[in-house]
């Protein structure tokens, strides 16, 4: 079905991405395709699709691929049936129903009788038949936007599918929809996803690195299996390799005590005999070219010992390499924070919600909104924190600090540097190096702290977020998380749970992520 030889692929800028990629996939496989941001998934796919040339190696596949992508904004002036591809073709067919027989319309046809029809049923399958072909794609919401091309599938039904990130944006019932879909169909499928219920779906998992691709043969939660495997035998070699170096430098030092007292006895004895000044200065000499041929020979074993910890460490997921130490919430746990009655919010002079809401925020809860695309999560969380009035009802809250993290990180300056955007939550009076070690334990190295945040990815400004509430003096009272998992990858979604699950505080989640939300785990759920 598809065997990638030897790809490699430079970024415009000149940057290698991967080198060397192989990966073979059989017909009908499922597998997923994972590895931490900016490792190159998303590239690898479109040169799959053939979107992106390669820089050298060799692509086979027999059939056409049909891609999924993550980012929609270059649709956004076309309508449904351009996006689809189907507005000529069925175009070409209203003009022979109509009597227009034409050569041209008929090559543009290509027989394709049921393509109208086709079009109408993953539509439908896909709740999406409220809408037209001709409607435009920037009037759609992302999740409409994503079950357009999950759409596609059904109208073009490849054989070979690629689906770069499907579930953002989908609502619980959308997800399992799609999840159904990977289960059901009999094309090959390749899935970027950080969706772990989706990854548990799927064949094999292949890992992409700067080592290339690593092939598992089951889904995901077999993945992890391996891996805390390959982690505790990786473990294991650091600790004997440090015990080594410790040992190599014990041999050393005692090594290049015994020679000097055997070198100091030496010449003791010489002068005793009265050897002659030459003789002894040769000696001497002779002692010190031993000297320095036995230090040479244990800095190689030494070196050569560093050098296996080093490559070692440098294997050491990301994620163990943290420390995060996160203040707790003063508030005690169970005062309320938050009362809102009967409070309801009107849109084009409608009530969004059928009945008015009665909600309760107590410190120290954690809390799940929970809804369909479009019932009203993120307007509820504005009217919580008071950045939107409710048209009808109350709401009051004692003082807290609330921090919200939204979808798309407001929270980072883009016009600061890394650095500079720490330094700006730096309340208490943290030394430079402090913020520099804090921001070393979230992963941001020198070579980050002058990048400007503009240049962050998803994963990034969410840790770069999380790093800068652990610089404050104290954690805040109140978390609010709308849809945190979405552009993480799974390296950043466990930094993310590690961190939330250290944290005293209140939480409240808009998430369709269950693996999320259940390690995180929620007390209490809001149904909208």
């Amino acid at each position: 079905m598809l065997i990638l030889q030897n790809i490699s692929y430079t970024h415009p800028n000149k940057n290698l991405l991967f080198d060397n990629i192989n990966l073979t996939v059989n017909p009908h496989e499922k597998i997923a395709l994972i590895g931490n941001n900016g490792s190159g998934k998303s590239t690898l796919l479109k040169i799959i699709a053939h979107e992106f040339q390669p820089l050298n190696g060799q692509i086979s596949v027999n059939t056409r691929p049909y891609l999924v992508p993550q980012i929609y904004g270059q649709f956004n002036d076309l309508t449904i049936g351009q996006a689809l591809n189907v507005e000529t073709t069925i175009h070409a067919l209203h003009e022979i129903l109509n009597g227009n027989v034409s050569e041209e319309n008929y090559t543009i046809l290509a027989d394709d009788w049921s393509i109208e029809e086709r079009c109408s049923e993953a539509l439908k399958y896909w709740q999406l038949n409220n809408l037209c072909l001709s409607d435009k794609m920037e009037t759609l919401s992302g999740g409409q936007k994503t079950k357009v091309f999950l759409a596609g599938i059904s109208i073009h039904q490849p054989t070979l599918v690629l689906l770069d990130e499907p579930s953002n944006h989908l609502d619980v019932e959308s997800r399992q929809l799609l999840y159904n879909f990977i289960q059901s169909t009999q094309s090959t499928l390749i899935v970027v996803s950080h969706d772990r219920t989706l990854l548990n779906l799927l064949d094999r998992v292949a890992e992409l690195s700067k080592r290339g691709i690593t092939s598992y043969g089951g889904n995901y939660d077999y993945y992890l299996e391996q891996k805390q495997i390959e982690n505790n035998a990786l473990f294991q070699d650091l600790q004997s390799k440090e015990k080594a170096l410790r040992k190599a430098k014990e041999k050393e030092r005692e090594t290049m005590e015994r020679q000097q007292k055997l070198d100091s006895r030496g010449r003791g004895k010489q002068e005793k005999a009265g050897v002659a000044r030459i003789m002894m200065n040769t000696l001497r000499n002779s002692a010190e070219k031993s000297s320095s041929k036995l230090k040479g020979v244990h800095a190689e074993k030494i070196g050569g010992i560093k050098e296996e910890l080093q490559e070692l460490r440098a294997a050491i997921p990301e994620i163990d390499k943290m420390k995060f130490g996160f203040d707790n919430s003063t508030l005690h746990k169970g005062k309320i924070l938050v009362r809102a009655e009967d409070i309801n919010f009107n849109y084009n002079n409608t009530p969004l919600w059928k009945a008015p809401l009665t909600v309760q925020i107590h410190s120290g809860e954690r809390l799940l909104i929970k809804g369909k695309n479009g019932s009203g999560k993120t307007t509820l969380i504005k009217i919580l924190l008071g950045t939107l009035a409710p048209n009808t009802g109350t709401i009051s809250s004692t003082e807290n600090r609330t921090v919200y993290i939204d979808q798309d990180y407001s929270l980072i300056d883009n016009n600061l540097k890394v650095y500079d955007h720490a330094q700006q939550f730096n309340i208490s009076g943290l030394q430079e190096h402090e913020i520099k070690i804090r921001l070393n334990r979230f992963l941001f190295t020198k070579d980050d702290w002058e990048k400007p945040c503009s240049a962050l990815s998803g994963g990034e400004k969410m840790r770069l977020i999380l790093c800068c509430l652990t610089i404050q003096q104290q954690a805040p009272d109140i978390i609010i998380l709308d849809e945190p998992t979405n552009n993480l990858d799974i390296q950043n979604i466990e930094i993310l749970t590690s961190v939330i699950n250290e944290y005293q505080g209140t939480l409240i989640v808009v998430s369709h992520d269950e693996t999320f939300l259940a390690q995180t785990n929620m007390d209490r759920t809001i149904e909208l």
